[in-house]
């Protein structure tokens, strides 16, 4: 059944720090996983350099999880030991609020995320509600299903929110894992797509998956936009990529931390009924939306691979822009010292 033990894991404390802890105890919709891959997100990189708040001591982080499952608990229905799923950001919810009942789960005031409320994939076991696990698209790998699992989905929710017509032209600021798995969405949508980003790695692999223009993070836009995404977590680029919306156009922000956003212009950024709108997690039917059309077009997902042992590394890597697409960290492979 699970849920019984100690499992190596990566702990938030002062950076990151190889420790044991116990096995979480086994609930009824538990499920326990052998953690195979876990994709290694920008918010675990805020979460440890206290951009985040703490909401659980010495929490572990990862919420890009593929694993195999090992147990379960008596109430779980459809898995069974062996099987593959992802665990993603959004760990738990109330599901009797207002939001809930009106299929706007991710904005539960009760929600709980992987990583954050509960410990995450940096480990070699992790526990989670099986209510809230996905099954994955066969022929994609574990290391390439990883970043579905939130770079994927979320961007799959920002690129909803962003309302971007049938062939339209879209703005992305910031290349890093998420924007260039929606990138590929929306030209497989039919988009025409222009991209702002200061790395020239970024800028190489935008054009290479099909940008009609790639440039600065905060250069003019080679035409008007009908609708952009920012992921990049800098409030100075609002008022650039808002100015750069067409009349109607509509900016999403996709991520869960952004500095601070200068004084907006109404009439540059705002009037003639341009949008500005938030992107606040994920629902579960965004989930399955998500990875059925990966299923059916598999995007080109640019990893980085390391050992899980090497998760102060990669996250090194991810705060000095040093990491091109997704990075992700592989059990059972490369280094063995946990430090």
């Amino acid at each position: 059944m699970g849920g019984v033990g100690r499992t190596g894991a990566w702990a938030v404390d002062r950076g990151v720090r190889w420790t044991e802890r116990p096995v979480p105890g086994m609930g009824p919709y538990a499920v326990e996983l052998a953690v195979e891959v876990c994709g290694v997100c920008r918010t675990d990189l805020h979460l440890v350099e206290g951009d985040l708040p703490t909401h659980l001591p010495q929490c572990t982080p990862g919420h890009e999880i593929v694993g195999r499952v090992v147990g379960t608990g008596a109430a779980v229905v459809g898995l069974a030991p062996g099987d593959r799923v992802g665990v993603a950001w959004l760990a738990r919810t109330c599901g009797v609020c207002r939001y809930c009942r009106s299929g706007r789960e991710n904005l539960c005031p009760h929600s709980r995320y992987t990583g954050w409320d509960l410990h995450g994939g940096y480990a070699d076991l992790v526990v989670a509600d099986s209510r809230y696990v996905y099954r994955l698209p066969a022929g994609i790998s574990d290391e390439e299903c990883a970043p579905l699992l939130c770079a994927g989905i979320i961007g799959y929710r920002a690129l909803v929110r962003a309302e971007l017509p049938p062939g339209g032209r879209l703005g992305i600021y910031g290349f890093g894992a998420s924007a260039h798995l929606t990138a590929q969405l929306a030209l497989a949508r039919g988009a025409t797509l222009h991209v702002f980003t200061r790395s020239k790695a970024a800028q190489r692999l935008a054009l290479e998956l099909g940008a009609a223009s790639v440039q600065g993070a905060c250069a003019d836009s080679p035409e008007p936009l009908d609708a952009a995404i920012l992921f990049a977590p800098v409030g100075e680029l609002v008022p650039v990529a808002l100015g750069a919306l067409d009349r109607g156009g509509t900016l999403a922000v996709a991520g869960i931390h952004l500095t601070d956003v200068p004084a907006l212009d109404y009439q540059r950024a705002l009037f003639q009924e341009r949008t500005l709108r938030s992107v606040t997690a994920n629902t579960r039917a965004d989930g399955r939306a998500y990875l059925a059309e990966v299923a059916a077009r598999p995007p080109v997902v640019s990893l980085q691979r390391y050992a899980m042992a090497q998760a102060a590394e990669a996250l090194a890597d991810l705060a000095a822009d040093r990491v091109t697409g997704a990075a992700v960290l592989v059990n059972g492979e490369g280094p063995t010292a946990k430090g």
